[in-house]
C-alpha cells in the first residue's frame, strides 16, 4: 500500500471526516476539536470542527491511500488556532519561546497502525509549515523507550518520532511527558542550509500533493 499526504481543507474534508466516523469519532467523539479555543461540553464537534475547516481556522497533514481513503493526520496550527495544550499548568510555570505552530495531535486508523503513517504525517506537516513560511516548531509528547506506554497518552505521538524528525526536547512538564521543538526553514531556503542549527524538512520530509480533482 502506497501513501500520500494531502492538506486537510474544504476539498479534503469529506475524507477526514470519513477517517473520523469509521473510528467512532475518535478519542470518544472529539473530532479532534481539543486542542482548538471554545472546544467545551454543549457543542457539536463535527460541525465546530467543519467550520473551522472550511474558514481556515484548522490544518491538518491528512494521509490518504492509494484508494483515496484517509488513514491519519497530524494536526499543526498557529497558537492562537491551537490554544489548547496538555501539562498547562507545568508549561507555563517556566514557558519556552512563543512558538509560531504547534503539532498537537497525530492520528491512525486502528487498522493502519505499523505502516509507518505517523511519520509521514509529521513530515507532512513538518513541509507543509514550510510552505507556509516555517518557523518555531512546537509539540509536547511522551517518551516510550523502556516502558509500555497506553496509547491514549500517545495521541501526538512519541517523543522519539519527533527527536527522528530533529526535535530537541526543552523542558520536561510531565512524568514522561516533554516539550520539544525545532525551527523549520521557509520552503524557498536552501534545504541545506540549518536554521538556528537545525536542518529544515525537505530533507526527509514526504512530498505534499495537492487534493486530486474528481469529476
Amino acid at each position: 500500500m502506497s501513501y500520500r499526504v494531502v492538506p486537510l481543507g474544504p476539498d479534503t474534508w469529506e475524507s477526514f471526516a470519513e477517517l473520523v466516523e469509521r473510528n467512532n469519532g475518535v478519542y470518544g467523539g472529539c473530532w479532534c476539536i481539543g486542542f482548538h479555543p471554545k472546544c467545551g461540553q454543549g457543542i457539536n464537534h463535527r460541525a465546530a470542527k467543519r467550520e473551522r475547516v472550511m474558514t481556515d481556522g484548522a490544518h491538518a497533514a491528512l494521509v490518504v491511500d492509494e484508494d483515496g481513503l484517509a488513514q491519519g493526520w497530524a494536526q499543526y496550527g498557529h497558537p492562537d488556532e491551537l490554544a489548547g495544550i496538555k501539562h498547562k499548568r507545568a508549561y507555563d510555570q517556566d514557558p519556552p519561546p512563543e512558538p509560531d505552530w504547534r503539532i498537537t495531535c497525530i492520528y491512525v486508523d486502528r487498522r493502519h497502525r505499523g505502516q509507518g503513517i505517523a511519520r509521514l504525517a509529521l513530515s507532512g506537516a513538518l513541509e507543509l509549515i514550510a510552505a507556509a513560511g516555517g518557523g518555531l516548531v512546537e509539540a509536547i509528547s511522551e517518551t516510550t523507550v523502556g516502558r509500555q506506554a497506553q496509547g491514549r497518552f500517545l495521541f501526538s505521538a512519541t517523543a522519539e518520532l519527533y527527536e527522528d524528525h530533529d526535535f530537541q526536547r526543552v523542558r520536561q512538564v510531565g512524568k514522561h511527558a516533554w516539550i520539544l521543538s525545532r525551527t523549520v526553514a521557509p520552503a524557498d531556503a536552501t534545504p541545506a542550509t540549518p536554521v538556528h542549527g537545525i536542518p529544515a524538512p525537505s530533507a526527509q520530509a514526504a512530498r505534499v500533493h495537492p487534493p486530486e480533482e474528481t469529476s
